[in-house]
């Protein structure tokens, strides 16, 4: 079960986040709290937290900064009528920052996503490689992307980089059954950290954008899908906490 937080001071907007999050589809459990202090006093880990950010007892932009202190994991989604507030946000790294007047249909999107992105990792599989400065070893579900630049893979990661020596079609045999693809000759992606396809961009978790080639466009978005669609179908059958 998915653990849900709505903070905002309008019990109207409380009303309608929580409907939202009701008509879903997904296994959560949806919290309350009318303003930052009482969500700041009663917290505890959640997966997804509806943040507004002009609310008494705490901004929402100061609220965030302190929950950050303690828990980085939690999907923050700013719904709020200030867009003003948007750049200064970033420093928590929300997930999402809609802006009043949302549709329902948007909410629910957004918390998908979310959900999506901060299911359960593949974690303590590691991938040893040949790097330029020598030997690395980092856990698969740390890599974002790799991209074949002047003869060398540049393995891209949350907070570091390397340049490996190697084939990439090699690579993307031994990644394809962790839930890698490629939209490009020269990229392969972790599926896991897709944002969205806009055109013909991938967008990535950490903002990078990557090429979908016309000719992969079809069977790139084909396997995204069922890629999402799997990881939402164990979503939606409940997870233990």
């Amino acid at each position: 079960m998915y653990r849900i937080a709505i903070c905002d001071d309008d019990i109207k907007m409380r009303r309608f986040l929580l409907k939202a999050v009701s008509e879903s589809g997904m296994d959560c459990q949806a919290e309350e709290f009318a303003g930052g202090a009482d969500l700041l006093r009663n917290y505890r880990e959640y997966d997804v937290l509806f943040l507004d950010i002009d609310m008494p007892g705490g901004n929402g932009i100061e609220v965030a900064e302190r929950i950050r202190r303690t828990d980085r994991k939690v999907k923050i989604i700013y719904v709020t009528g200030y867009q003003d507030y948007m750049s200064r946000s970033f420093a928590v790294h929300p997930f999402a920052f809609l802006i009043k007047p949302v549709k329902k249909e948007e909410i629910i999107r957004q918390m998908k996503e979310a959900l999506l992105y901060s299911g359960e990792e593949v974690r303590g599989i590691p991938l040893r490689v040949r790097t330029t400065e020598g030997i690395e070893e980092f856990v698969i579900s740390e890599l974002f992307y790799l991209e074949y630049q002047s003869r060398k893979l540049r393995f891209v990661l949350a907070h570091r980089e390397y340049l490996v020596r190697g084939k990439i079609t090699e690579y993307l045999r031994r990644l394809e059954p962790y839930g890698f693809a490629a939209p490009h000759k020269s990229f392969i992606v972790n599926l896991y950290h897709v944002k969205a396809i806009q055109g013909y961009d991938i967008v990535m978790m950490n903002g990078d954008r990557i090429p979908l080639s016309q000719k992969r466009s079809s069977e790139f978005r084909a396997v995204l899908g069922r890629y999402q669609a799997d990881r939402l179908q164990e979503g939606a059958g409940g997870r233990i906490v």
